[in-house]
């Protein structure tokens, strides 16, 4: 396969790749699962039908002025909002659950893809488009959240991995623990940095006695404001209160989306696929706050009693979505045409739509955001020098082991390459015999076999050896595959953004935000 690099930023390149994902979101980017996912729009013009009726939807409703206060929205962000909902338009979406320092990569692709995509819908339609982030404070996945990795002199660290204090408990309301150590190796990992303002940022919104999701929250405003994306906090009262109608129809209705959710189960697995969400019959899709700020599923049975009770005001705050009802809150409050989402999302997209028509709700859609890997200018050096490309690197053993059998010495090279060729020619002699029977060629092929075997062990063997001995090559293969393929992941799942943003300033969003508008201009088009 070709690779090309995006060339907007000198010092920074940006390779784009297949999103990925499990069978059942490569189907149903393919196509082949549309009976579960609302239609794509078909060109510009399909797009501003869509668009159209989601305006119409929120003609009169005051949405913005109903979720300012979790947005806290300013400069930039705050003037596209308000021009937006002024003139009825629409939002496009994007998110993700707390991580250390922003989270890896794709946060920052997801959240580009977002603004990309309001752009493009915006200028081709003509209906005012706004992007939203939505910071889900209210998960409650720690192991997700407490983690992230940057690279060292060469070498995949991971940062963060204090333990909760309260399982269950919200990112909104844990605390975020003793990170001075991974702040300082942070610093480390962002080098000579081009700009100072995101490692700033990331320093004043980390500070003792803050939460996960609060930090989480103020780090990314600062980031992405700045560049119109306005950041919803997910568990902020506003969004509860803006939610509970719907958080409340699926309480009432529990059985009925245990039903669909079932059949959908059944439907998915007769296709193969696994559901990306497993099905928890006894629970519904709603989560209660306890007193002590643990978040538990309502189990079904209690589902109907609880949503009257929750009919008290001082009651509505406490409730909110799981990870299947959470996308049909967010297109009822919202005007959103779209979602920008990753593989996994993608995934349990195909359960979502069977929740929608249980609760008689419209389906919310889901697009791909932008995927790809930024090749620093030194790991592009690297690669020039070893012949190599960034995919070679997907395989964290083969390059690293063509790499060690070239740097064999040239002495124990042609020794082996002449005792090959001497085994195959006179191998061929000993078939080649008259009185060769056919069992006896089999035995010569046999012992051929076996040679050549014995052979290939002993070239790794040397191979092995000159790894051990550390070439300058080497060393070259563990950085580069340290930056494009972290542990064996693509770089966008691993990497913190933050260095990236330091070291090339502008450049990194640029490169980004470029191959995003080509990501979704393909998209609007059908393309």
């Amino acid at each position: 396969m070709t690779e090309t690099l995006s060339l907007v930023a000198p010092s920074l390149k940006a390779l784009s790749r297949p999103l990925g994902g499990s069978v059942l979101a490569r189907d149903a980017l393919g196509g082949a699962l549309n009976d579960w996912y609302a239609a794509m729009p078909a060109g510009e013009d399909g797009w501003r039908s869509a668009a159209e009726t989601v305006a119409r939807e929120f003609a009169g409703r005051d949405w913005l002025a109903a979720l300012e206060p979790a947005l806290h929205a300013s400069g930039a962000a705050q003037a596209r909002l308000r021009d937006c909902s002024a003139a009825g338009g629409i939002v496009v979406t994007a998110g993700q659950q707390p991580g250390l320092f922003g989270g890896p990569l794709y946060v920052l692709h997801k959240a580009l893809t977002a603004l990309a995509l309001a752009d493009e819908l915006q200028e081709r339609t003509g209906i005012a488009a706004a992007p939203i982030f939505w910071a889900a404070t209210d998960d409650t996945d720690f192991v997700e959240a407490n983690h992230v990795g940057v690279v060292l002199h060469g070498e995949l660290r991971t940062l963060g991995g204090t333990p909760s204090t309260t399982p269950g408990r919200s990112m909104a309301e844990t605390p975020i623990g003793d990170i001075a150590v991974d702040k300082l190796r942070l610093l480390e990992a962002c080098g000579s940095a081009a700009d100072a303002s995101p490692l700033a940022a990331v320093l004043a919104s980390y500070e003792p006695g803050t939460t996960v999701g609060g930090a989480y929250v103020e780090l990314l405003r600062n980031l992405l404001q700045p560049l119109g994306i306005a950041v919803l906090d997910a568990a902020h009262e506003a969004v509860r209160r803006a939610a509970f109608p719907i958080v409340r129809r699926a309480l009432v209705n529990a059985e009925a989306v245990r039903d669909a959710l079932q059949q959908r189960t059944l439907e998915i697995r007769g296709l193969k696929h696994r559901p990306q969400v497993a099905d928890v019959a006894a629970l519904s899709l709603v989560f209660a706050t306890a007193p002590d700020g643990s978040r538990q599923r309502v189990r079904v049975r209690n589902a109907s009693g609880l949503a009257t009770e929750a009919g008290r005001d001082d009651e509505r705050g406490r409730l909110g979505p799981n990870v299947l009802l959470r996308p049909i809150v967010e297109r009822t409050i919202l005007p959103t045409i779209a979602y920008v989402g990753g593989p996994g999302e993608v995934a349990y997209f195909a359960q979502v739509s069977a929740v929608a028509n249980a609760l008689g709700a419209p389906w919310p859609r889901i697009v791909p955001r932008w995927s790809g890997t930024l090749v620093e200018p030194q790991v592009r050096e690297i690669l020039e020098r070893l012949g190599a490309l960034v995919s070679d690197f997907r395989d964290p053993h083969a390059i690293e082991g063509r790499i060690a059998r070239s740097e064999i010495s040239p002495g124990v090279q042609s020794a082996l390459a002449h005792i090959s060729a001497v085994l195959a020619r006179e191998s061929d002699v000993l078939k080649a015999e008259p009185a060769t029977s056919q069992a006896l060629q089999r035995s010569v092929e046999s012992m051929r076999r076996g040679a050549e075997h014995r052979l290939a062990r002993l070239e790794r063997r040397y191979a092995a050896a000159v790894k051990q001995s550390g070439t300058q090559r080497l060393h070259d293969v563990a950085a580069a595959r340290a930056s494009l393929f972290p542990g064996g992941e693509p770089q966008e799942r691993v990497l913190s953004f933050i260095p990236f943003l330091s070291k090339y300033g502008s450049a990194t969003t640029d490169v980004v935000l470029a191959s995003a508008r080509a990501h979704v201009s393909k998209l609007i088009s059908g393309g």
